[in-house]
């Protein structure tokens, strides 16, 4: 007898759903049966791309239209990764076409189409989880090992994380993110996410007590009813004297660093994100030594690498490949998992705050 697997169904052919292909493919539990677009050429077209680089046993078939993928019997999970402004009212549909669903972020425009998406998520009890791939990499239990054992950085004060990309100007002028419709938060939406994300995930999604942004540039598309976030800074204070900066851009070349100091050393991630090309992914502890002997002055370097056997991506071992095994698993299981949910209101939460705070000239919101 065959191992029983979740059967997929991808929602839109965005270039994410590409990366996620594979995914499915690699997640040993799951199977992609159908994949559909308002134009079954244009997903078969996808299909044929897709396949010609990593063929699935049983090529999926294409649906020309996203009904008709919501009425398949064959069909148990959806992955919706279409733009922002259009998330809210699909993903209801696809809660209420009793599908679990596995959402890109952020998962809507605002709070409030997020409840709603949760809501209908609950009412049909279906799983739901977002996007955020780094979730499920073996690394951070790692990280949190060394959080939690009192020496490797002591007592945590301070969180700093950075996710940028410098774009060039055929994305600053047609890109969907740079349409205020389809991506109102631009790079808060598409970056800022992660770094929140990642902040949270650090504080054992502590409720932060206040949040400040900062926005610092901002543009659109010459169809753009209204320029978006397009490099953006900000402060997220949290009880117990820990403080977190975040800085996320389109206008700044690719970095995804986050940066964790303590009473006793600090961690560093080089690439939290989307961990860089190879098949060990891992973090840096720092204690270093300042020795001073008279006139002689030395920072001695103390450094300890942390790694883990995972490959960066297109592989069983990557950490997309585990949010599809981990996600299938849960559907597989009967019982949705209400923490994700949860940890996704949170960073919509502290997202929309931040937002809202820039839009008051950086005044602190309190989320408490």
């Amino acid at each position: 007898m065959s191992e029983k697997k979740c059967r997929w169904g991808i929602l839109g052919t965005a270039g994410i759903a590409q990366k996620n292909w594979q995914s499915i493919r690699n997640a040993g539990n799951a199977e992609l049966v159908a994949v559909s677009s308002r134009d079954a050429a244009k997903a078969q077209d996808f299909i044929d791309r897709c396949s010609a680089r990593v063929p699935h046993p049983v090529a999926p078939r294409a649906v020309g239209s996203y009904e008709e993928l919501l009425a398949s019997e064959d069909v148990d999970a959806v992955y919706l990764p279409l733009p922002t402004g259009l998330r809210a009212e699909w993903a209801v549909k696809v809660a209420e076409a009793g599908k679990h669903l596995l959402c890109e972020k952020p998962c809507g425009t605002s709070l409030d189409e997020l409840d709603g998406i949760l809501a209908a998520c609950g009412e049909a009890g279906v799983q739901f989880m977002d996007g955020v791939m780094f979730m499920h990499s073996d690394r951070l239990p790692k990280v949190r090992e060394a959080l939690d054992d009192g020496e490797s950085i002591g007592k945590l004060r301070r969180i700093a994380t950075q996710f940028s990309f410098c774009a060039p100007d055929e994305f600053l002028t047609g890109n969907i993110r740079m349409h205020s419709d389809l991506e109102p938060q631009g790079c808060m939406g598409d970056l800022g996410w992660y770094n929140l994300r990642f902040i949270l995930w650090v504080m054992n999604y502590q409720v932060p007590r206040a949040v400040t942004g900062r926005l610092l540039n901002a543009s659109g598309r010459d169809d753009s009813p209204n320029p978006v976030p397009t490099e953006f800074s900000g402060e997220i204070l949290f009880d117990g004297d820990v403080s977190a900066s975040y800085y996320c851009s389109f206008l700044t070349e690719h970095q995804q660093f986050a940066h964790l100091s303590g009473t006793k050393g600090n961690l560093r991630l080089d690439d939290f994100v989307l961990p860089f090309y190879g098949n060990r992914i891992g973090h840096t502890v720092s204690n270093s030594i300042f020795d001073c002997d008279v006139c002689d002055f030395r920072m001695e370097r103390r450094e300890t690498a942390v790694q883990v056997e995972e490959y960066s991506s297109s592989h069983p071992s990557a950490q997309e490949s585990k949010l599809f095994r981990t996600f299938s698993g849960l559907v597989l299981g009967g019982t949705p998992d209400s923490h994700w949910p949860e940890i996704t209101r949170l960073t919509q939460s502290a997202l929309m705050a931040c937002l809202e705070s820039a839009e008051l000239g950086g005044a602190e919101i309190s989320l408490g």
